[in-house]
């Protein structure tokens, strides 16, 4: 079973087909994909196949994505969820990505607040980590601002349209939560 959680605003649940349309409409917009290391959609196919990927991952046990829905409306606004989940080492990487005419609204805070309690509480995780482009200053402040600490600069460590760039790479231990 799925896990399905839930906010003050916003309920975090599985991905399925029917949500193409709202993975699309992210990933197919500048704003969200210049700091993401992915290149922008250009068909629903496309992202067909990120809603496969997701459920291929989390089958494998590689990560886990939900869709994020504001409990009003139906369809997501974004997705969030761990990467490099790796169970032996209690470790994953944290990802996410909300439309831009959802930003500056509280969601993204209020949804990286519940799956970082999942994360630790259910998932058993020691360490939460997360790679951000230097230059995407509204995540690096975020991440900051709930307790993550930076540790590094990884040199040329994600590509953009064909183009190196550096990254921060931050982490958030158990003990800090």
């Amino acid at each position: 079973m799925f896990p399905i959680l839930e906010t003050e605003r916003l309920i975090l649940r599985e991905i399925t087909n029917e949500d193409a349309e709202g993975i699309f409409a992210c990933f197919s917009n500048n704003n969200v994909t210049r700091y993401y290391g992915q290149e922008t959609l250009q068909s629903i196919e496309q992202a067909e196949k990120f809603v496969d990927f997701f459920s291929k991952s989390y089958d494998e046990k590689r990560g886990i994505r939900w869709g994020i829905e504001r409990k009003e409306t139906k369809g997501i606004i974004g997705t969030i969820g761990f990467n490099a989940w790796l169970p032996k080492h209690k470790r994953a990487e944290i990802g996410y990505e909300i439309h831009p005419e959802q930003w500056r609204k509280g969601y993204t805070s209020e949804a990286i607040s519940k799956v970082l309690s999942y994360g630790f509480d259910v998932m058993d995780l020691t360490r939460i980590g997360a790679v951000v482009f230097i230059d995407n200053e509204a995540s690096n402040n975020l991440l900051t601002k709930i307790g993550f600490q930076k540790e590094g600069v990884l040199k040329k460590y994600m590509y953009q349209n064909g183009e190196a760039h550096d990254t921060y790479v931050y982490s958030l231990l158990e003990s800090n939560n």
